[in-house]
């Protein structure tokens, strides 16, 4: 039997990758307007979904040529590298989205909010493992008056390796004192995915727009796992159940 679930939150509870990537889209087009497209971005955004904020804004300066561009903007950001000044410039666009509660409220995934919701109800453990940064994940959750459905809350903030690293959802699991035998987590990403399949947990995976194609094309989740329509959850959760029950 299941002891506990330890959800995502970028992707698998909000819609905030699909946020992340218009704030990085537009970042990237106001570094170079002359050179890339907002739709570009987004695609090539789509490779490393769900990956710490370095290693996206890395990614992004690397596949469009910014280093020159991401240059002229360090001294004004008081940064010392290329991608930060990126990073800094994509912030602009994300809190300016995050400071509206409309924008929230109206980007949550409500069938993976819904299984939240019923695990609560049961009286099983529930977990947060979000490659977010603290302050960004309290303030999702005060907009979404989800702070008091958590059992432990880990971000970023609180690990030195992110996802698919491990060591997000084993500190989550030394928390709330349960086996990764007796846990599952609800990822949308490969790099979640994985790093819950590395921490030896079950895994249901949830697709997006972004994820679901480089989700049935991993070679360490079972398809049967990956669901592609929200319609399917349900019958997929207790299928992997009954199969973690033999």
């Amino acid at each position: 039997m299941i002891d506990a679930i330890i959800f995502d939150m970028d992707g698998t509870l909000v819609q905030t990758e699909r946020l992340k990537a218009i704030s990085y889209a537009k970042a990237v087009v106001e570094l170079c307007p002359n050179c890339v497209t907002k739709d570009q971005v987004i695609e090539a955004f789509r490779k490393v979904v769900g990956r710490s904020r370095r290693e996206v804004a890395t990614f992004l300066v690397d596949e469009f040529d910014l280093g020159f561009e991401a240059i002229q903007r360090m001294a004004e950001f008081g940064v010392n590298t290329p991608w930060q000044a990126l990073v800094r410039v994509r912030l602009n666009y994300y809190e300016a989205m995050l400071a509206d509660p409309d924008i929230i409220k109206n980007n949550q995934w409500q069938h993976n909010v819904t299984v939240l919701n019923q695990a609560r109800s049961i009286g099983c453990k529930v977990g947060l493992a979000t490659m977010s940064r603290c302050k960004q994940t309290q303030r999702i959750l005060d907009i979404l008056d989800f702070r008091d459905r958590f059992d432990f809350v880990a971000t970023r903030d609180d690990v030195e390796h992110g996802k698919p690293d491990p060591e997000i959802y084993k500190l989550v699991m030394d928390e709330l004192d349960v086996r990764p035998e007796k846990t599952l987590a609800l990822e949308d990403s490969p790099s979640g995915v994985l790093a819950a399949v590395n921490a030896g947990i079950h895994v249901v995976a949830v697709g997006t727009p972004f994820t679901t194609d480089h989700l049935l094309e991993a070679d360490f989740i079972d398809n049967r796992w990956v669901v592609e329509n929200p319609a399917d959850l349900p019958h997929v959760l207790e299928q992997k159940i009954t199969e973690i029950k033999r």
